[in-house]
């Protein structure tokens, strides 16, 4: 939930893109979908490298997904970056796409309009070419349950800013309103 309205900014030669962060999923070591339930593997050993580490994978041998490590060395946990409203490189962004709209509203759209790749696995984000800056909270903040996983689904862990049009699905139902930095559902 911290993450929402942060800025996720990639300088590449092509050129700058950069989004707000408006939808994320968040997943912690006791949960079944994480990947980190069942200890460190080569694969998701960044999982487990300290917070503002990027945590990068595959999924379904198609999209890139990118995570927020956000717990200290050794927990496997991250945040999901859902979904990014859009704010430079658009053209890029479209081009990398190869559309015009729906850039960044899901995960691996994000990634891709943003050229996120598996070797950005394990990068510090708090500086260098792929970089989370701080900015600042959406208005109204929702908690709903997961989507586009089979266990853990019942878990409300998924935080977006209500009413922002960017994000990958809209919420069914609504499992916590007017949610804080610093407050959550537990």
């Amino acid at each position: 939930m911290d993450l929402l309205g942060c800025t996720l900014v990639h300088e590449t030669p092509e050129g700058t893109a950069s989004g707000v962060v408006v939808e994320t999923e968040a997943y912690r070591p006791e949960d079944p979908a994480c990947h980190a339930y069942k200890g460190p593997t080569m694969r998701n050993r960044n999982i487990f490298a300290g917070p503002g580490i990027a945590y990068v994978y595959l999924s379904y041998g198609i999209h890139h997904l990118l995570n927020v490590v956000c717990e200290e060395e050794g927990v496997g946990s991250a945040v999901l970056i859902r979904a990014l409203r859009p704010v430079e490189g658009k053209d890029l962004m479209q081009e990398r796409r190869g559309r015009s709209k729906d850039l960044c509203n899901g995960p691996g759209r994000l990634t891709q309009a943003l050229g996120v790749r598996l070797d950005h696995d394990g990068q510090d984000l708090t500086g260098g070419p792929l970089t989370l800056l701080s900015g600042e909270e959406p208005e109204e903040i929702v908690a709903t349950t997961r989507i586009g996983i089979t266990r853990g689904v019942d878990s409300p862990w998924r935080y977006l800013a209500l009413g922002e049009k960017d994000v990958s699905v809209r919420p069914k139902t609504i499992e916590g309103r007017g949610l804080r930095r610093g407050r959550s559902l537990a």
